[in-house]
């Protein structure tokens, strides 16, 4: 996953994913494998009016994304989706990190070195 966009005024994960994905995503790191149902039932008592198929679509694009896989399995109601973490946290951030790094050195190389070695003697 590549971040496209970062939202300065956000804070951890919510500054490069949607506020709904960051929260099934920090879930999903703990966890490390559920079903859409069982992040459904976790995040109801947060976001009571959310619909379980709301749900199903935001894994469907972390899976896009590439921060979850998901496998089919037999349950009670017949097949469905577990869904997998492809990557810890931290090596998400520091993914994001580099990221946002490498542009800001390609369009302010100059700023950016002084910034870093500014803060670096701090």
């Amino acid at each position: 996953m590549e971040p496209n966009e970062f939202k300065l005024t956000e804070e951890g994960i919510k500054a490069v994913l949607p506020p709904l994905e960051a929260e099934i995503m920090e879930y999903m790191w703990k966890v490390k494998e559920a079903t859409a149902g069982e992040v459904y039932e976790h995040m109801k008592t947060e976001h009571p009016d959310m619909r379980r198929s709301t749900v199903s679509i935001l894994m469907n694009r972390l899976c896009e994304r590439g921060l979850l896989s998901r496998s089919m399995d037999h349950g009670r109601g017949g097949m469905r989706y577990v869904y997998h973490v492809t990557t810890t946290k931290q090596e998400f951030e520091e993914r994001v990190v580099r990221r946002i790094l490498t542009a800001l050195m390609s369009n302010f190389r100059e700023a950016t070195y002084a910034y870093l070695s500014q803060i670096k003697k701090d």
